[in-house]
């Protein structure tokens, strides 16, 4: 088992992976930037290291730092959380060069599955169902680009190649406008990416966004863990998780999942990994593979028992697995409501001092949260400041439980979208399960 590992980011995940190192006997490292000095995981960890200024691009993105900080702890391995240098191929490389041990996939296989254009090739050339699209980064020829969008058939979105978080994304419904928003998508992908490649591909009207999360060991060990639905975005941005995914028939929900494993397998993927796919009218679709760890892992965790970011440590110490395909078992129903710092109304950011912080609780209720009373919320950074999770035996009881736990929890100082979360969890289409991942912008024009 690693000895040390570095916690390469902050708030609620990285007191999360704190967490995992302790119960494991795992020394932690916390890196942090100056403001974030007061950060709980930064209280609580054995050693800590301030990497830089508040910006992000100075301090948590900042990959000499992060590095230095593992070599003057002397520290084994590097976790990098989610967000951030999380998927960053090169980060990856540097660490693993430096002598240390990246927790997560080899940087080939980041590099892979981080342009979402080789992803999709890769995976249609493994038989894994794909949205019918460009087939590859739109040539500079106009003419070209619009026969193919007559070829796929309007409406189409424009997706930039090594876009993620919902950026870069531009949806189109006739000729007209295709070749502007083009240039839109492309000017977006460069300044937030710094790759402004871009594809279409078919825009499905009202899917259901579906992931499968799989754990891979060195050893040729490879399971899946079952299915969630992240259907309720808004701006492409997932809001409420829950797991498993209600209302798809088993055969499908057992060969998309084996189809993932069966994948892993053929690319010789390693650490923990979540397939995206859209969903609709019984067909899987993929999209995409996030080669971290999930914001949206603990309702997975509440319906299978299994600690993903324990796996993940004991995987990059070369172990195998401690689970095996036969011994996971889906029990139950859980749900997940993420709480940002944010006007409930407008969505604006809203930092600032939680003067009061109550914490829900009960059995089947978990929190993930770095917030205490007296903790002040930075503006440099993004406005997740907890995860609420409810468990229970069915869809229907795990709501009632969400819905506890929403009307209990206090935080007071700050604005956030709990009162959000209140209403979805009482809306009656939301209840039915009827939703797609247009559900909550038109449920917020209405």
């Amino acid at each position: 088992m690693l000895d040390k590992v570095v916690i390469a980011n902050r708030g609620e995940i990285a007191l999360r992976i704190l967490r995992a190192c302790k119960e494991l006997g795992i020394k932690t490292v916390a890196v942090h930037s100056q403001v974030d000095r007061d950060l709980m995981h930064v209280r609580l960890a054995d050693e800590s290291v301030c990497i830089g200024p508040n910006p992000s691009q100075k301090s948590y993105l900042n990959i000499p730092a992060i590095i230095s900080a593992a070599e003057v702890t002397d520290a084994a391995g590097i976790h990098p959380g989610y967000g951030f240098l999380a998927e960053n191929a090169d980060f990856a490389e540097q660490v693993e060069q430096s002598g240390f041990v990246f927790i997560g996939p080899t940087p080939d296989i980041i590099r892979l599955m981080g342009d979402k254009i080789s992803a999709i090739k890769t995976m249609k050339k493994i038989g894994i169902p794909v949205v019918p699209g460009s087939n590859g980064v739109l040539p500079k020829d106009k003419q070209k680009i619009l026969k193919i969008a007559r070829d796929i058939g309007y409406p189409i979105i424009i997706k930039a190649a090594g876009g993620g978080g919902g950026r870069g994304m531009h949806v189109v419904k006739n000729e007209a406008t295709l070749l502007n928003s083009i240039a839109l998508t492309k000017a977006e992908a460069k300044s937030a990416f710094d790759n402004d490649a871009v594809y279409l591909e078919k825009y499905l009207e009202n899917p259901r966004h579906i992931e499968i999360q799989v754990l891979a060991d060195n050893h040729g060990n490879v399971i899946h863990l079952g299915d969630r639905d992240c259907s309720v975005q808004r701006r492409h941005q997932k809001i409420i998780e829950e797991a498993p995914a209600p209302g798809i028939p088993a055969d499908l929900r057992r060969n998309i999942a084996k189809s993932c494993v069966d994948a892993c397998l053929k690319v010789g993927y390693r650490g923990a990994g979540t397939f995206e796919f859209l969903f609709e009218e019984g067909q899987f679709y993929f999209i995409e593979m996030n080669t971290r760890i999930q914001v949206e892992h603990p309702v997975t965790e509440m319906v299978t028992g299994v600690d993903i970011i324990k796996e993940q440590l004991r995987i990059a110490s070369g172990e195998t697995l401690s689970i095996t395909q036969k011994s996971v078992k889906i029990t139950g129903h859980a749900i997940e409501c993420r709480v940002n710092a944010e006007d409930p109304a407008s969505f604006l950011p809203y930092p600032g001092k939680v003067t009061y912080f109550h914490a829900p609780g009960g059995p089947g209720v978990r929190i993930d949260s770095h917030l205490y009373s007296g903790y002040s919320i930075p503006p440099f950074y993004d406005s997740l400041i907890g995860k609420l999770i409810a468990h229970s035996d069915t869809r229907e009881s795990a709501l009632a439980k969400m819905r506890q736990v929403l009307d209990e929890i206090v935080i007071e100082g700050i604005r956030t979208n709990v009162p959000l979360h209140r209403d979805i969890m009482r809306d009656g289409q939301f209840i039915d399960g009827e939703i797609c991942i247009h559900y909550l912008e038109r449920k917020l024009q209405n």
